[in-house]
């Protein structure tokens, strides 16, 4: 098979419909927009429009905001860890860092940084920094034999 003898299905692509060709076609006068009206014109766009009536995104409650400063991290699992080390995709021995665990393909893109997290089981020693760890994922990592150095300020016990 080449790049250049591959084509659709039969009758996956429709030929586009031509509106306003004459009353004969079938799709004439009008072309297909019913009669006259707002809608019926070019460069219109009513979306939420409800005759008049309070709008549904009107009418219903707003609750809570959106935090800008909020911080968007990639989630890692100890399980998935062990997982690319039995692979062969990361080298127990040398330290991980974000850098490492998109190259190894576990994170496809570094977002804020990468949170370990306590799912799964691990057996390999590594040497992981990362921007935040849940306790379990700590322990873990620990009590294989490895550490964990976190770059993220901890949060302030209250």
């Amino acid at each position: 098979m080449k790049l250049n003898e591959l084509s659709d299905k039969e009758g996956a692509t429709h030929s586009r419909k031509r509106v306003g060709r004459g009353i004969g076609s079938g799709r004439g006068k009008t072309g297909g927009r019913g009669v006259k009206g707002q809608k019926s014109r070019s460069g219109v766009a009513v979306n939420a429009f409800e005759g008049g009536q309070m709008p549904l995104y009107r009418r219903l409650p707003k609750r809570g905001f959106v935090n800008i400063f909020a911080k968007d991290y990639n989630v890692v699992s100890v399980g998935r860890l062990q997982q690319a080390v039995d692979a062969g995709r990361l080298d127990a021995s040398a330290p991980i860092d974000l850098a490492t665990l998109v190259e190894a393909g576990i994170v496809r893109r570094p977002k804020d940084g990468v949170r370990l997290l306590g799912d799964g089981d691990l057996s390999a020693k590594l040497t992981l920094t990362v921007a935040g760890a849940s306790k379990s994922a700590v322990a873990k990592v620990e009590k294989a034999g490895g550490s964990v150095t976190t770059t993220a300020p901890a949060k302030a016990a209250e």
